[in-house]
């Protein structure tokens, strides 16, 4: 009986392990989305545990209307969905500063949410997909109490 316990146990254990990926210890690549004007963020992923996760981004937005730049922080959580595919979902904010033509703007500090899907390529490489929402909480005016969607595609080298 013994034995059938210890063969259920390494069936379960080495499915487990076939099923689960574990996500890189760094990735580092470019976070591309269309939140009120075109941005570009470089972005940074370091592995904490096998399934979470932290994200770091500098990015800057420019439009006809004003010109900005954030620096967001955020802790994910990641999630196997079928072979090479993930979803994850993670918390976080940031700050930054926005500048109007004609106006001063100002320095702002915002909550934000993220969920998405990626792929891991056979080689170092990772698509992305996500949707960031964020709440502004304090700062210039035009920005604090006013919800932003971000949506991003972003392309990573792992190592």
């Amino acid at each position: 009986m013994k034995i059938l316990k210890g063969i259920t146990v390494l069936i379960f254990m080495a499915t487990c392990s076939l099923s689960a990926q574990e996500i890189s210890n760094h990735a580092l690549g470019l976070r591309l989305g269309d939140s009120d004007g075109f941005g570009a963020e470089i972005s940074y992923q370091k592995s904490l545990t096998r399934y979470t996760r932290a994200e770091f981004d500098l990015g800057w937005r420019d439009s006809r209307n004003f010109n900005a730049f954030k620096i967001a922080g955020l802790h994910q959580w990641v999630r196997p969905i079928e072979g090479d595919f993930q979803w994850y979902y993670g918390v976080g904010g940031g700050l930054g500063s926005v500048d109007f033509p004609g106006d001063d703007g100002g320095l702002f500090v915002f909550a934000a949410g993220d969920i998405g899907i990626e792929y891991n390529f056979d080689i170092p490489l990772i698509l992305s997909l996500d949707f960031r929402p964020e709440l502004g909480v304090v700062g210039y005016d035009g920005f604090s109490d006013n919800f932003d969607f971000d949506i991003g595609l972003g392309i990573r080298y792992q190592f």
